[in-house]
């Protein structure tokens, strides 16, 4: 009774005090929560970032990408949902990250002055060097001095890193000039270059490369730059709890040899460059593939069906009715032997072929050993399937020797021209093979099957382009899966 009472006679002090808790309460509540917090809060990370063949694409098993894969890693090491915002236009990228849409630019993109001025990078994951872009048969520019004399305009994307390597060039050559063009990507103008549209552009190393795979008339005129060191950006504040964990990931991929992987996955087969045999592989794929395609579709199985295609044009530039001296036939080229382990009776007959093909590989995948991680187990069945199995594993063997590591396809491959000598292999289980052959019949293959995602996507693009929502982004959410994208089966998507 004497607390009813008690209360009775103090309202105000009850109010005053419950006030006192409940702003206090409040204070405590709107204590602002760290970057890193807020993700685990919201359970998304959100991720910009470009929609092209390195950082971002629809594949046929689903999204894929250097930066996607490392994106989706990363979320899953939150314990979050990934949700990826992706650009068509470079100028769509860092508005999305200023208005706090994002909380990260996954886009390969360098770090520049001008953009450690107004961002925080992550850890650098490769290196890239800026380079002068012009087609095969206009004349070739060698140095800065000559693209002060250029009549023909060079054109870069607006608001990129070459402007701003471009701007600090000019200080010493005050003759230099160019053009900027907003709204568009390195990719487009690569495009108007081989079209013929524009003369000259620059572009990364790493994306030039992969663009000649699909406008073979591309050429490098000369390096501008030294290499640069590529990195994800996040908001500049003092904020740095996203940033530290950002940098344990990355340090643990290092360390674990995932980064690796991931690097030789998207971009280990660059290198070189046949500029006949992709000008001859780029008019198949208007010519020929289109009447083949069904089949490579049927029996694709877990297989991208474009890998396949990529396979049989390396065996046959698909012709039906190719043979070649030592009796292999077809389409997949089998052997009599082969045809018949997989109940292929008219190795001429394209459909047959195409089966049967499809099936040896499939058993090759499953010989290959466990310890391999399964999205480059691919590369080692297609070593066996040029020169054997038991080859293959020599190679394995012989890099163990040599102080490499068996299970990663960087280093096998560098070895298996070693098979053709004596002093290696005369101790090797199945003594000499053509190793060198079966290298380049491998990176062939993957620059074939880059060729035609390329090819593709800029096909669909065209259609992409005239949907694009406001800043060019749209968004889509990638569930917390139970398994690593970085560790899933790139068979059927790599």
């Amino acid at each position: 009774m004497s607390r009813i009472r008690y209360y009775r006679f103090l309202p105000s002090c009850l109010v005053v005090f419950t006030f006192v808790l409940t702003l206090t309460g409040c204070q405590v509540e709107s204590e602002p929560k760290n970057k890193l917090e807020q993700v685990r809060e919201r359970g998304i990370l959100r991720v910009s970032t470009l929609n092209n063949q390195l950082s971002y694409y629809i594949g046929s098993d689903g999204p894929t990408g250097l930066d996607y894969d490392l994106a989706k890693a990363f979320a899953e090491k939150l314990e979050v949902k990934l949700e990826i915002t992706p650009a068509y236009t470079y100028s769509g990228l860092f508005p999305a990250l200023n208005r706090n849409e994002v909380d990260i630019v996954a886009a390969n993109m360098t770090i520049t002055p001008e953009r450690l001025m107004q961002f925080n990078p992550g850890p650098v994951y490769y290196y890239v060097s800026q380079q002068v872009v012009y087609k095969k048969g206009n004349w070739r520019p060698r140095n800065i001095q000559n693209l002060t004399e250029l009549d023909e305009n060079l054109t870069i994307v607006k608001d990129s890193s070459f402007e701003g390597t471009l701007i600090k060039l000019k200080e010493k050559h005050s003759d230099l000039d160019w053009k900027t063009e907003p709204d568009t990507d390195v990719s487009e103008l690569l495009k108007k270059v081989a079209n013929g549209e524009i003369h000259y552009t620059l572009a990364d190393s790493v994306e030039l490369s992969l663009t000649q795979r699909i406008h073979p008339d591309l050429a490098v005129a000369f390096e501008l730059t030294e290499d640069q060191p590529v990195a994800w950006f996040l908001q500049k504040t003092e904020d740095d709890s996203l940033q530290a964990l950002l940098i344990e990931f990355f340090g643990e991929l290092k360390e674990s040899g995932q980064l690796a992987l991931l690097e030789e996955k998207y971009f280990g087969h660059v290198e070189s460059f046949d500029y006949v045999d992709t000008r001859a592989f780029i008019r198949a794929l208007e010519s020929k593939l289109p009447k083949w395609e069904p089949l490579f579709k049927k029996y694709a199985g877990d297989f991208d069906w474009r890998f396949l295609a990529a396979l049989s044009y390396q065996e046959s530039h698909w012709n039906p009715l190719a043979k070649s001296p030592t009796g292999v036939r077809g389409m997949m080229m089998l052997t009599l032997p082969t045809a018949q382990s997989v109940g292929v009776k008219n190795r001429l007959s394209p459909e047959q072929s195409i089966r049967g093909g499809a099936e040896y590989l499939r058993r090759i995948v499953k010989r290959v050993p466990d310890s391999i991680t399964e999205h480059e187990k691919i590369w080692f069945a297609l070593a066996s399937y040029n020169i054997g199995f038991g080859h293959m594993m020599d190679a394995r063997r012989l890099t163990q020797r040599l102080g490499g590591d068996p299970d990663s396809w960087t280093d096998v491959k560098d070895n298996l021209p070693l098979l053709r000598q004596k002093r290696y292999y005369k101790y090797l289980r199945y003594g000499f093979a053509r190793g060198d052959e079966a290298q380049n019949y491998v990176e062939n293959i993957r620059r074939y099957y880059q060729s035609i995602i390329g090819y593709e996507q800029e096909q669909a693009n065209k259609l992409i382009q005239e949907e694009i929502t406001v800043d060019g982004l749209t968004v889509i959410d990638v569930p917390l899966s139970s398994a690593a994208s970085t560790t899933s089966n790139a068979v059927s998507s790599q």
